[in-house]
């Protein structure tokens, strides 16, 4: 581990070295990229030297879902709708819920040994801070560890780490965020869970009507009185190899899909489907189940209530689809060559059965069953 970043040269840092005497250190990420700061968040847990120790890291990203560690993708977020906003997913490695991070969100991650592990006392900090913004706001932590405006409107969650050597805490604070963005790229369930309802987050109506800026010093003035923090904010670039050795192999992980959606728990996806033959006029109704595990399909199953296709072909298909990653376009290229193969009607019903699956496969959410 690096003791407290005292080995850095980064020419920022040289005013904060003065805090390693108080084993308490406040910096800001200046990267907008999720990846890159949840990247840095690991770097500094895997790094650093904690013990007795406090740092605090306050940063922002640009537009992205962020969802816990044990999080179901596909049952959190729409993720065709993140897809042509051009939204991108994260996976952090701490647990909770999904959030929705925009430039509206001031996100703060505390770090610190297992013995000055206390949330209670770092949400405290921050409602301080956010009472220095705005004196009028009633805002308060509830026992479940979230930030509540007017006893009603949540507006931070929390999540956590906790290793041997050190922990975090972090907590991602919605102050300007586009409440119409959030409202599209999240499934209801998070909604309800996690996000903030939509009187808070209307755009026309942030909830602080005061500077980035302005809340970032509110903040950072706050930990002074409630952890006895002296040294100045400095500023921090996780994409500097030379100032973090490794970080980009870190983010390059965070964004893979192996991690991304491969880390997924195993799920079922179970409903039914209807299909018609624009020729013949005939109509069919199928039961579909898919066992999904680590994002990959581990098994699915179609059955029909009258024989549509023979038998055979079912079966090739499955086979076709099974250890296919869960996403319409790499099975889309699985099935493609299956249904050239056949002519006639065989092959015009494998294409609408192949399409439907393929169509409705992000929308089988609503259908997931958690294992």
């Amino acid at each position: 581990t690096t003791p407290l970043l005292s080995s850095l040269s980064y020419p920022s840092l040289k005013s904060c070295l003065v805090a390693v005497r108080k084993g308490v250190l406040i910096f800001q990420s200046k990267s907008t990229d999720i990846h890159q700061n949840l990247a840095l968040e690991d770097w500094i847990e895997s790094n650093v030297d904690l013990t007795n120790r406090r740092l605090f890291l306050l940063w922002r990203s640009r537009a992205a879902v962020v969802i816990g560690r044990h999080q179901n993708p596909w049952a959190e977020c729409n993720q065709e709708a993140m897809r042509n906003a051009g939204v991108p997913l994260a996976r952090r490695r701490s647990g909770g819920g999904t959030v929705y991070h925009d430039i509206g969100n001031l996100n703060l991650t505390f770090f610190s040994c297992r013995k000055l592990y206390d949330r209670q006392r770092n949400l405290k900090a921050v409602t301080d801070a956010l009472r220095r913004a705005r004196p009028e706001l009633d805002v308060r932590a509830t026992e479940r560890l979230d930030i509540v405006l007017d006893g009603k409107y949540k507006i931070s969650g929390s999540a956590s780490r906790l290793s041997r050597g050190a922990s975090y805490h972090h907590c991602t604070l919605l102050h300007s965020a586009d409440g119409s963005a959030l409202r599209s790229v999240l499934r209801p369930q998070s909604l309800v869970s996690t996000a903030t309802p939509p009187p808070v987050l209307s755009p026309d109506d942030p909830i602080f009507d005061t500077s980035f800026p302005k809340l970032l010093n509110a903040v950072s003035f706050c930990f002074s009185p409630e952890f006895g923090v002296s040294s100045p904010l400095a500023v921090l670039d996780p994409s500097d190899e030379s100032l973090f050795p490794g970080i980009g192999r870190i983010a390059s992980e965070l964004r893979s899909w192996e991690w991304t959606f491969g880390k997924t728990p195993k799920f079922t996806v179970q409903t039914e489907i209807n299909l018609s033959d624009d020729l013949t006029l005939e109509r069919t109704t199928a039961q579909l189940h898919i066992e999904v595990k680590n994002g990959l399909v581990s098994s699915i199953d179609v059955t029909f209530q009258h024989q549509w296709l023979p038998q055979r072909l079912i079966h090739e298909l499955c086979g076709v689809l099974t250890g296919e990653r869960f996403c319409p376009h790499r099975a889309a290229a699985a099935v493609s060559a299956l249904i050239r193969s056949e002519r006639d009607e065989a092959q015009r019903r494998l294409h609408d059965l192949s399409t439907l699956l393929l169509t409705l496969w992000g929308e089988f959410t609503e259908n997931l069953q958690r294992e």
